[in-house]
């Protein structure tokens, strides 16, 4: 974090914040509100996420607290950007690196110019298919409970809209990429998609969410620096 941004504001957490994280790779989403959650204790606060970053993203998380929770939805409709990398030649059960590889595909005569004409075709409403392994419910229990025990499951699509995306880097298997999109849209089933669409595979294996709305990642704490300075204001009589 910049020096600027350990200026904190004056927060009233108990009105309502809007906080902007930088999301740890390797935490879930519920890791930051419930680390945030307990850094205000003994206060009782409402404190909740609008829109979830798998474990393996990175980025912005916008956390509500108080009575800026009722906003959530709101905020969770907002578009998103993101900014990743794909790896070409193989796919995985998740989509992602969560999973082993579980299919193998040559680059061979695969080229440049073919990888960045394919991005163009997923520019504007297109029906997507989430993730076998995602927290989606169906039948009251989660994608990836059922995923787990290797249940058969059938996944409606849904439509989607991919504002922009761009191939910024190209170094195979390696494709860096930009993408803007609309809410509910899964980076792993566009990087699952992508690789289909070039008769070849293809798996997520970065991801950093660097816009939500008008709020940007520059602009976001870093989740410990956060909590430290709660910690510390806390002990204030007019914390709140």
């Amino acid at each position: 974090m910049s020096e600027e941004k350990k200026n904190f504001p004056d927060f009233n957490f108990t009105d309502g914040e809007v906080l902007l994280i930088n999301k740890p790779c390797g935490w879930t989403s519920f890791d930051v509100v419930g680390k945030l959650r307990n850094s205000f204790k003994p206060l009782k606060l409402k404190v909740g996420h609008a829109g979830t970053l798998d474990p393996l993203a990175s980025g912005l998380l916008i956390i509500c607290t108080g009575k800026l929770t009722k906003q959530i939805d709101s905020y969770q409709a907002e578009e998103k950007e993101y900014t990743g990398t794909f790896t070409l030649g193989a796919t995985t059960p998740s989509y992602d690196m969560e999973t082993e590889t579980d299919e193998i595909f040559s680059l061979s005569g695969l080229t440049e110019e073919q990888i960045i004409q394919n991005a163009l075709q997923f520019i504007g409403e297109i029906d997507q298919y989430p993730p076998i392994y995602s927290a989606l419910k169906i039948d009251g229990e989660r994608l990836y409970e059922k995923a787990r025990r290797g249940e058969a499951i059938e996944i409606p699509s849904r439509k989607i809209t991919i504002t922009e995306f761009e191939i910024t880097n190209i170094a195979l298997p390696l494709v860096q990429f930009r993408v803007v999109c609309s809410k509910g849209t899964y980076i792993r089933s566009l990087a699952f998609d992508f690789g289909k669409k070039l008769n070849n595979g293809a798996y997520l294996s970065a991801l950093c969410r660097t816009r939500s709305g008008n709020f940007k990642l520059e602009n976001a704490f870093e989740v410990m620096d956060l909590v430290n300075h709660i910690k510390e204001i806390k002990q204030k009589p007019d914390f709140r």
